[in-house]
């Protein structure tokens, strides 16, 4: 089946099959920073009545990643005694032995946290990869006959965390280049006035006010980050910047180090109230996929997991994935089995992303199936 239109708007959010393959083909990266990623991951508790505070907003920075890599947390006081529980981590981290699940299992055992939590239950689970480049990572964002939206592209303020109102720009200002196109008998062709607008207009000053925190963050870690980093958004608020534009350098990928450079982490075990093992958690996301259809995962090189990335970097799919999708079994006088339990996803994508021999392709399952979120 084929479908046809004068211009196709892909806005499939952050790292997108389809826009990865566009990016790919017409070469958009090329003169852009590489794109830059987190790993969000998100609970729903209902807690006590008498700690729930209705509109209250907590975010925190660090604890507990300390300098294995940056991150931090976020929780939101909805109604109903509901709260958002949520921590990212930024995927550009070196050690191979992080495990980004366990740290956010870790946090809500901090005193603040767990007074919080005790007594109440998490009713639902999810985790997605969230775009950190910003400004000089946005590729270009239109081809013949297509254009890249929202996180397709990332135009998420990373110190201020939030990206929905730049996505919603994006798709009006998409939709009026679209039709000053067609109006103009144009079709097929590349929507310019689309991408002068993202670049030039109010997202584009929002991203490039913002655009050295996290390199600065990446580069010289949190407290840099938070002096340097805020005194330049404020000279960017006055029309200058003393630092320019500064790099991201390395994709979140090649940032990976090899284990022999690195101590493994000791993790505690989840106790069962506070903290939960992943695929206990990954049952209140609401997953599903037939089993009976194909994996929707796809390995370049089936070779390379057991030879290239348990050898070299102690396996880091075992532990950078948020559902537990991947491991390696090992039995008793037989080779170690690389084994991808594909019906686990949530579709954060951060596979397709962190794997060192970026070896892992994420498609779309078969039939739309995935996670079932309820109010995420």
């Amino acid at each position: 089946m084929e479908l046809h239109g004068k211009y196709v708007f892909l806005s499939e959010g952050v790292r997108g099959s389809l826009s990865k393959e566009v990016i790919a083909k017409y070469n958009l990266s090329d003169g852009h920073e590489p794109q830059k990623f987190g790993l969000g991951m998100k609970e729903i508790w209902e807690i006590d009545p008498a700690k729930h505070k209705e509109g209250t907003v907590t975010h925190t920075m660090g604890w507990p990643l300390n300098s294995n890599a940056g991150g931090g947390s976020f929780v939101y006081h909805l109604e109903n005694n509901q709260v958002y529980v949520g921590f990212v981590v930024h995927l550009n981290y070196k050690n191979p032995h992080m495990f980004p699940y366990m740290e956010f299992q870790r946090f809500k055992h901090h005193p603040m946290m767990k007074d919080l939590l005790e007594g109440g239950k998490r009713v639902a689970y999810g985790a997605r990869a969230i775009s950190e480049g910003g400004y000089q990572s946005m590729p270009k964002m239109v081809a013949p006959g297509v254009a890249l939206l929202g996180c397709s592209v990332g135009m998420v303020n990373v110190p201020r965390i939030k990206g929905n109102h730049n996505a919603m720009l994006s798709g009006k200002a998409a939709a009026e280049a679209a039709m000053a196109a067609i109006k103009a008998d144009r079709s097929g062709d590349e929507l310019t006035a689309y991408e002068a607008e993202v670049r030039e207009g109010a997202i584009g000053k929002d991203l490039k006010k913002v655009r050295n925190v996290k390199p600065l963050w990446s580069k010289f870690g949190l407290v840099t980050s938070l002096v340097v980093g805020g005194f330049d958004m404020w000279c960017n608020t006055l029309g200058f910047s003393l630092l320019g534009t500064l790099k991201h350098g390395k994709n979140d990928a090649d940032s990976t180090e090899e284990a022999s450079k690195h101590k493994p982490i000791d993790y505690p075990k989840p106790d069962g109230k506070l903290s939960f093992d992943r695929l206990t958690n990954v049952a209140y996301s609401f997953t599903n996929h037939e089993e009976s259809q194909p994996a929707h995962l796809h390995l370049m090189d089936p070779s390379v997991p057991v030879g290239v990335n348990l050898e070299k970097y102690a396996g880091p799919s075992a532990r950078y994935c948020p559902a537990g999708v991947y491991e390696f079994v090992e039995e008793a006088g037989k080779d170690t089995k690389f084994v991808i339990n594909f019906q686990n996803c949530v579709h954060c994508k951060t596979c397709d992303i962190k794997d060192p021999s970026q070896n892992i392709n994420w498609t779309t399952p078969q039939g739309g199936d995935g996670p079932n979120y309820p109010n995420m």
